[in-house]
C-alpha cells in the first residue's frame, strides 16, 4: 500500500515538475517583455530627467544661486543696465507689431491667391512661397544685399539721388519689413487649409440676401480662418519675442533685442547670469503665449453648417478701381519676394568683381564659385558638418518619437500622458533658452552622462538639434500613427504574428512616407540653423548657419558674398525637393 502511494506521489511530482516547466517557458517570453519594457521606460525617463529637465533647471540656478549663496543680483544688473533694458523694450515691441504687420500681409496674400479672382494668381503664390524656400541668416543676407549700405537697390538709389542715405536699411523698421516678409509662409500654409472649409453655399446664400462683397469677407469668411489666424499669430509673436539673424545683420546698434544680448552676455564669464536672466524671461513669456494658445484652442472652431459643403469658388472684385489696385498690391508684394531670390541666384554665377560693383551682365557670367565651393574644403566643410549634424538630429528625433508614438497610441494611462507632455517641453522654450541650459549643465563632467563634459565638442550639438526637433517630430509622428487601420494590426495578432514583428511588417511601412517626409523637414530645417548654433557651435566644425553669419557681416570681402550666394541656391535646390516631397504630390492631387 505504501509502495503503490509512493508511485502516486511520484507521478503527481512529475506532473507537477513537467507543468512548472510549461509554466516557466510560457513565462520566460513575458519576462522577456517586461524587462524591455522596463529598460525602456528607464531610458525615457532618464532622457527626459537629464537631457530635457536638468539643463533648465541648471539655467535657472546660473541665476539665483552664486557662489554657493542665493542671490538676485542678476535682477538688478540687468534691470540697472540700459543695453539690456533696451533690448527687452526692444523685443517687446517688436513682437506685437510684427504679429500685426505679418498677419495683415500673411491673410492677404492668402486672399489674393485663393480667394479673389487675381490674373496669374498660381504664379503669385509661386512669389509668395519663396520664403519657405529659403529662410533665417539666408534670408536676412539676401536682403540685405538687396537694401544694405552696399546693396543693389541702395546703390542704384544714391546714383539717381545722391543725398540719399545709403544706411537708410537698418534699425527697427529694416528689421520689422524683413521678418514681415519672411514670416509669411506660415500663413500661406495653414491659412490657405482654413480657407479651404469655407462653405460656397453660405456665401451664396449670404449674396442672394443682398450681402456686399466685403460683408461677406468679415461675416463669414474669416470667422472661419480665425482660429488659424489666432494660431499663426501666436507663433508670429514668439519668432518677434525671439528674432536673432534680422537684428544682427540688420539692426545695427540702435535696435538689439534679447537673443543678440543674450549672445553677447554669455561670451563673457562675468555677464553670464544676465544672459541666463534674460533667457528666462524670454522662455517664461513664450510659456504664457503656449498656454493662451492652448486656451484658444480648447475653446472650439467655427465651422460650416451646410450638410453638403460646396468647394470655395473663387470671388471677383466687382469695383473696377478696387480691382486694379488689387493687382497692383498683389504683384508690387511679388516682386518684393521674388527679386531677392533671382538675384541669389544670378549673382551665384557672376564673378567677385561684379558683385562688388553690383553690376550683372553676361561678360562677368561665371562657374567659378561653385567650382571654388566644391574644390575649396574650407568653404564645403561647412555644409558637410551642418548635413552631418542634421541627419543624426533628424534620424534620432524619428528614432526617439516613433518608440514614444507607439507608447501613446497604444498604452493609453498616466504613463503614456506624462510622455507626451514631456517631450513637448521643448515646445515652450526658446532655442536660446535650451541652449545655454545646455552650456550651463554640460560645461563640466557629468556622472549620468558617463562622466563626460560635452561642451566643447560635436556631441552637444547633435543634442542641441535632436531637442529642438522633438515637439515637431512628436505631433506630426502621432498623427501618422492615428492614421492607421487598427484592423491590420488586430488580424496580424489573430494570425499569430508577433509584436515586433507586426509592427516592421505592418505599421511601419504604413508610416513609412509620413516618416521620410518628417525627417526630411527636420533635416531642412536644421541644414542652416542659427539661433542655438551660434551658443553651440565647436570652433573647427562650424555649422552653414554660422558660415553664412560670419561671410554676411560688415566689410565681407566680395569672394565671400559670391560664397553666400551659392550656398543660398543650394540651399533652396535642397529646400524645393523637401517641399515638393511633404507637399508637392499631395498638392497634385488636390
Amino acid at each position: 500500500m505504501i509502495n503503490k502511494v509512493n508511485m502516486k506521489t511520484a507521478i503527481v511530482n512529475k506532473k507537477s515538475k513537467k507543468m512548472n516547466a510549461q509554466i516557466a517557458v510560457a513565462n520566460k517570453p513575458n519576462m522577456k517583455a517586461a524587462i524591455t519594457k522596463a529598460l525602456i521606460f528607464i531610458a525615457l525617463l532618464w532622457f527626459i530627467i537629464f537631457l530635457l529637465v536638468v539643463p533648465n533647471i541648471s539655467t535657472i540656478t546660473a541665476v539665483f544661486w552664486q557662489n554657493g549663496e542665493f542671490t538676485t543680483r542678476a535682477f538688478t544688473r540687468l534691470f540697472t543696465s540700459p543695453i539690456a533694458t533696451a533690448a527687452l523694450r526692444n523685443s517687446f515691441i517688436l513682437a506685437p507689431i510684427l504679429s500685426v504687420t505679418v498677419g495683415v500681409l500673411g491673410v492677404s496674400l492668402v486672399l489674393i491667391t485663393d480667394y479673389f479672382k487675381i490674373v496669374g494668381s498660381k504664379i503669385l503664390r509661386l512669389g509668395y512661397m519663396t520664403t519657405l524656400l529659403y529662410g533665417g541668416i539666408i534670408l536676412v543676407s539676401g536682403y540685405r544685399f538687396l537694401y544694405g549700405e552696399n546693396g543693389i537697390l541702395t546703390n542704384l538709389l544714391a546714383s539717381i539721388i545722391p543725398s540719399f542715405n545709403t544706411g537708410w536699411f537698418e534699425g527697427f523698421g529694416a528689421v520689422l519689413f524683413v521678418m514681415t516678409f519672411a514670416a509669411t509662409g506660415t500663413h500661406i500654409i495653414f491659412i490657405r487649409n482654413a480657407l479651404r472649409s469655407v462653405d460656397y453655399q453660405t456665401i451664396e446664400a449670404a449674396r442672394n440676401m443682398g450681402a456686399s462683397g466685403f460683408y461677406i469677407l468679415r461675416k463669414i469668411v474669416l470667422p472661419v480662418l480665425t482660429p488659424s489666424i489666432t494660431a499663426v499669430t501666436i507663433f508670429t509673436f514668439l519668432g518677434g519675442l525671439s528674432a536673432i539673424a534680422a537684428p544682427l545683420l540688420v539692426g545695427g546698434r540702435g535696435f538689439q533685442t534679447i537673443n543678440p544680448m543674450i549672445l553677447s552676455f554669455s561670451a563673457m564669464p562675468a555677464s553670464r547670469d544676465l544672459a541666463a536672466l534674460m533667457a528666462l524671461i524670454l522662455g517664461l513669456s513664450s510659456f504664457v503665449l503656449i498656454a493662451v494658445l492652448t486656451w484658444l484652442e480648447k475653446r472650439g472652431h467655427y465651422l460650416s453648417v451646410s450638410k453638403v459643403k460646396t468647394s470655395l469658388v473663387k470671388q471677383k472684385i466687382k469695383n473696377p478701381i478696387l480691382n486694379f489696385f488689387a493687382h497692383i498690391y498683389a504683384y508690387a508684394l511679388f516682386l518684393i519676394y521674388v527679386a531677392p531670390v533671382v538675384l541669389i541666384v544670378l549673382f551665384s554665377f557672376t564673378d567677385s568683381a561684379a558683385i562688388a560693383r553690383g553690376e550683372l551682365n553676361f561678360a562677368s557670367f561665371t562657374l567659378n564659385n561653385y567650382i571654388a565651393l566644391i574644390t575649396n574644403a574650407a568653404s564645403y566643410m561647412p555644409l558637410m558638418i551642418s548635413s552631418l549634424y542634421s541627419f543624426l538630429a533628424s534620424a534620432s528625433a524619428i528614432a526617439l518619437m516613433i518608440l514614444v508614438c507607439r507608447i501613446i497610441t497604444k498604452h493609453k494611462g498616466k504613463f503614456s500622458t506624462f510622455l507626451e507632455y514631456a517631450f513637448m517641453i521643448p515646445w515652450v522654450l526658446p532655442s536660446v533658452l535650451i541652449a545655454l541650459g545646455l552650456i550651463t549643465t554640460f560645461s563640466t563632467p557629468r556622472w549620468f552622462i558617463g562622466g563626460f563634459a560635452l561642451v566643447g565638442t560635436m556631441g552637444i550639438m547633435v543634442l542641441g538639434y535632436l531637442i529642438v526637433s522633438i515637439p515637431f517630430t512628436l505631433r506630426m509622428t502621432k498623427a501618422a500613427f492615428y492614421s492607421i487601420d487598427n484592423s491590420l494590426e488586430e488580424a496580424a495578432k489573430n494570425l499569430g504574428a508577433k509584436s515586433f514583428y507586426t509592427f516592421f511588417k505592418i505599421i511601419f511601412p504604413a508610416i513609412l512616407p509620413s516618416v521620410m517626409a518628417i525627417f526630411a523637414l527636420n533635416f531642412n530645417s536644421l541644414l542652416t540653423e542659427f539661433d542655438m548654433s551660434v551658443f553651440l557651435f565647436h570652433p573647427l566644425a562650424m555649422p552653414l548657419g554660422v558660415q553664412i553669419q560670419n561671410l554676411s557681416t560688415e566689410g565681407s570681402s566680395a569672394d565671400s558674398t559670391a560664397l553666400t550666394f551659392v550656398y543660398a541656391v543650394l540651399m533652396m535646390v535642397v529646400s524645393a525637393i523637401v517641399l515638393y516631397i511633404a507637399y508637392g504630390r499631395r498638392e497634385s492631387k488636390n
